[in-house]
């Protein structure tokens, strides 16, 4: 039976069979260190213990080994916080982060040492720093929504936060990063589209890493924001065992683009503490990419990236199709070819 609210203890998980007896106390320990929580959405999703779904929300004790090359802050976002609540890491966005929890907490979430415990949501005089700050610099040109979720907030505290970035002459686009849509799609409702209908266009970017995760509900959801005009792109981690074949990654993004989702970015698994039996390694990642391209149509193709450890932004790191001396090019099957080609022979 689906759980009607929030799994969010080993009891609990242990109530609803995701976890067996004689892991309770090892799963206790994952959940004093890491946050837990599944929804009912995606309870229905998973069907076995060992699915994609499954291994995405269902803490394991593998959590609990940590590398030598893991760090709490994997993509280096505090040097760049000048104020809470802000990270300004490139000259002409930032990221706005009101609220540091979410209707579900990822086994590999980057940013798994700070969303969860504490305080969930910006304090006023804190917020108001935050937009004081986004004002006054006219460089802004794009303000991205993340967290936590911004999307778990209601659209009653997010439509104030919106009219004040609304109001700022230099701020052209206004992006979110959300889980919400799949995961916990009955939050989208008219009321947060009427909120997010602004003059400024806003983008609604939607984690989701394995068609599995994409129920009738979650159709639902994506369709009410496309069909009100709200862009949809998507952002998935390449994880190890969830969707690191070129089946589940081409099966993912045709049913994103069948539901009017662009794919965006596939990430390299970030190097964030207790997810090494996540990552895969770039080269594995490269050749998966490469074996998508010309399998599936060109709107399918994500840009696969990596977000340089300590700051220092996010670079494509595609597979090379252009041959090193730049005389030839490899197509999608792996022939090479001349380029440019040679005149036929008389």
């Amino acid at each position: 039976m689906v759980a009607s609210r929030p799994i969010r203890t080993a009891k609990e998980l242990l109530a609803q069979q995701l976890i067996e007896e004689e892991q309770l106390a090892t799963i206790a320990d994952v959940a004093k260190q890491y946050a837990v929580s599944i929804t009912p959405a995606m309870h229905s999703r998973i069907v076995d213990l060992d699915d994609p779904v499954a291994r995405q929300f269902v803490p394991s004790s593998a959590e609990l080994v940590t590398t030598p090359e893991e760090r709490e802050d994997p993509i280096g976002d505090d040097p760049f916080t000048p104020v809470p609540g802000i990270t300004h890491r490139y000259p002409d966005r930032v990221l706005l982060k009101p609220v540091l929890v979410c209707p579900v907490y990822c086994r590999f979430c980057f940013r798994r040492e700070v969303v969860g415990p504490g305080d969930s949501l910006l304090k006023e005089d804190q917020l108001k720093a935050a937009l004081d700050y986004i004002r006054a610099r006219p460089e802004i040109w794009e303000v991205i929504f993340t967290g936590g979720d911004p999307l778990i907030m209601s659209p009653g505290r997010l439509e104030p936060i919106l009219r004040e970035l609304d109001a700022i002459e230099h701020v052209k686009v206004i992006r979110f990063h959300t889980r919400v849509p799949v995961v916990d799609p009955d939050r989208v409702t008219p009321e947060l589209v009427a909120a997010l209908t602004l003059d400024t266009p806003v983008w609604v970017v939607v984690h989701t890493n394995h068609s599995q995760e994409i129920g009738q509900e979650a159709r639902r959801a994506l369709r009410l924001l496309a069909g009100s005009g709200i862009p949809l792109l998507s952002q998935t981690v390449l994880l190890k065992g969830v969707n690191d074949t070129p089946e589940a990654l081409e099966d993912l993004f045709r049913t994103l683009i069948m539901n009017r989702v662009k794919p965006y970015y596939l990430h390299h698994g970030d190097l964030a503490v207790g997810t090494s039996h996540f990552r895969t390694t770039i080269e594995e990642g490269q050749e998966l990419v490469r074996r998508l391209r010309g399998r599936v149509s060109g709107v399918c193709q994500p840009t696969y990236v990596l977000d340089i450890p300590g700051g220092h932004g996010k670079v494509p790191i595609g597979p090379r199709y252009l041959g090193e001396d730049g005389a030839s090019v490899t197509d999608p099957w792996g022939v090479a070819h001349a380029y440019p080609p040679k005149a036929p022979q008389e």
